[in-house]
């Protein structure tokens, strides 16, 4: 007798003592979570929460849980972000991702919500940003939508790690965005020569730039540090900042709360895209706040 149906008479025989129906005894996947809390929710004023969202299974949304905060007078600002790697999963940004949620933004990460200790993969392209976008516009005007009238379309920033940092610089003309954040990236000399599936955009996608501009990097020790230097050597259109901390290409994401990345990250969308002045006294004066930090050196222009 075949094999196969041997052991399918077998369970069948074995369902029918137990008194059940056959197919119920069919072993199902165990449903993924759609939601979790990552870490303690962040060390902002609201605690953030990771969410897989059904109208945007290809992305991942980090916000504030309580939303009642949120409204007419006090909106959340949009942060589009794309992975290292050109990866398809946002599972190495989350601890940086959730601390900057927690003060009040709607991050859209490219890639499907990782599960608890899933690293995800595949690639993922900078088309990926500008779908985070729209969603998200769209979301504030979907009258179904718990995010209806409470995101602020106005304010937009687009911001990505290595190969996410070039997916930045290829969305960052888009006339919708307000402030680009590029973190350990820049653009190649020789377009095309990365991995596979990173953009190959070149150094005059640097002239297309038309908002305030921060590059965050990890040292020379950093592979990315002089591709990244050097398109701060070269904008000169717009406000500019570059801050260096002596960490490597890998940065402080996946330290508690995003470490000291997630600082300054948070502070400059705070100025930004929320117009507080205190925070950008990090980034303004001679020298800036940063400046007096011994862990980072930074260099700016038109500011």
């Amino acid at each position: 007798m075949n094999g196969t149906l041997t052991r399918a008479l077998l369970a069948g025989a074995c369902c029918l003592m137990l008194g059940l129906n056959p197919t119920q005894a069919q072993v199902t996947e165990p449903v993924k979570p759609t939601s979790r809390i990552v870490e303690d929710g962040g060390t902002g004023p609201y605690r953030a929460i990771m969410l897989q969202e059904a109208s945007l299974p290809t992305h991942t949304v980090l916000r504030p849980q309580d939303l009642k905060p949120f409204g007419r007078g006090k909106k959340l600002p949009i942060i589009a972000w794309g992975n290292g790697a050109c990866a398809n999963s946002p599972w190495e940004h989350i601890n940086f991702l959730s601390e900057v949620a927690s003060y009040g933004f709607l991050v859209v990460a490219i890639g499907p919500m990782p599960q608890e200790g899933e690293k995800g993969g595949g690639r993922s392209t900078s088309s990926q940003m500008k779908d985070a976008i729209d969603w998200a516009i769209a979301q504030s005007k979907d009258h179904k939508s718990m995010l209806y009238g409470k995101i602020d379309t106005s304010k937009i920033a687009v911001s990505g790690m290595s190969c996410g940092g070039l997916q930045t610089l290829e969305n960052a003309p888009d006339p919708r965005v307000t402030t680009a954040v590029i973190c350990n990236s820049g653009i190649l000399g020789n377009p095309g020569a990365g991995i596979p599936g990173m953009p190959p955009v070149s150094k005059d996608q640097l002239k297309k730039l038309h908002t305030p501009t921060l590059y965050i990097l990890g040292g020379e020790k950093d592979i990315a540090y002089k591709n990244g230097m050097d398109d701060f050597e070269r904008i000169d259109d717009v406000p500019v900042f570059v801050a260096n901390m002596d960490v490597g290409h890998g940065g402080t994401y996946r330290q508690p709360h995003g470490g000291e990345f997630a600082k300054v990250a948070t502070a400059w969308f705070e100025w930004q895209l929320k117009g507080d002045r205190k925070a950008g006294e990090m980034f303004t004066g001679n020298p800036p706040g940063l400046a007096k930090d011994p862990h980072w050196t930074v260099q700016k222009k038109r500011l």
